[in-house]
């Protein structure tokens, strides 16, 4: 092969590269613009474009169920997170203990709930809380999101956790630590990408869940998840679009501030 038709083989292979990633970028991205483009269509009807209007974030803002449900939303997503990491924590330095043939045993254990169907755990959920009688409401999804985010946390905190010295922990007590004083100043600020990690991992579930929330729910209590499904049955409002669009700016937004590169040091 001669020199020129190498050059053109690359140029073509680089220009096939850019189509097919511009193409998966649109199939990802363009239902998404569409739906950031319709919540300022002045109209109601999708099909027909009526003017550039902010009505429909107004009308999203002065809808107390779509709020509420938002309220709900965000309240179980941080609570059940947080309950979630210090379970989950507590649980990873119980297993770190445990011989290697045990904490294999275990750490399988607490794997099957992230590979088991969503609809069964929610199915088993219900008929738990049927069988001790619980009242279905805000307190049984907020157990539900618990019980599905703690195998996520575990998934990240358990290596660091297996980095960690612990005779830097033993002789942190030998000083004259206690036990607390010592897992906080010492093992803490090891783990603690790995808390984040699954605290962000949790709070992402439990934001995005649907079926299992779906199951634990009581009357009268709805998710955005929830809401928008029953919303979807009679039709859908362009109140949801704005919604839409406010999240996924939301989340942007925070990716654009988590991944900023550092400030360089004159």
């Amino acid at each position: 092969m001669t020199k020129t038709a190498a050059v053109k083989s690359t140029a073509i292979k680089t220009t096939a590269q850019k189509i097919y990633i511009g193409l998966i970028f649109l199939f990802l991205y363009a239902p998404i613009l569409t739906l950031i483009l319709l919540s300022f269509n002045a109209s109601r009807v999708r099909t027909k474009w009526d003017g550039f209007s902010f009505k429909w974030y107004v009308s999203l803002f002065g809808n107390r169920e779509i709020m509420q449900a938002l309220w709900n939303t965000l309240f179980i997503a941080f609570a059940a997170s947080l309950a979630a990491v210090v379970i989950g924590t507590a649980a990873c330095i119980a297993v770190n203990r445990m011989t290697r043939k045990k904490r294999a045993v275990v750490m399988g254990i607490t794997n099957i709930p992230m590979l088991n169907a969503d609809i069964v755990t929610g199915i088993s959920l219900m008929l738990l809380f049927i069988s001790f009688g619980f009242k279905f409401g805000l307190g049984t999804i907020l157990l539900s999101h618990i019980t599905f985010c703690i195998p996520y946390v575990m998934l990240c905190v358990m290596p660091r956790i297996r980095q960690v010295d612990a005779s830097v922990y033993e002789a942190a007590m030998d000083l004259g630590a206690s036990p607390l004083h010592a897992f906080f100043k010492v093992v803490f600020p090891d783990i603690l990408p790995g808390v984040l990690s699954g605290y962000l991992m949790a709070f992402t579930m439990s934001l995005d869940d649907f079926i299992i929330t779906h199951f634990t729910k009581g009357a009268g209590v709805d998710t955005l998840s929830t809401k928008i499904y029953t919303e979807v049955k009679k039709g859908i409002k362009p109140e949801m679009y704005a919604l839409s669009t406010i999240i996924f700016l939301t989340v942007l937004l925070l990716l654009f501030l988590v991944n900023r590169p550092p400030k360089e040091k004159n």
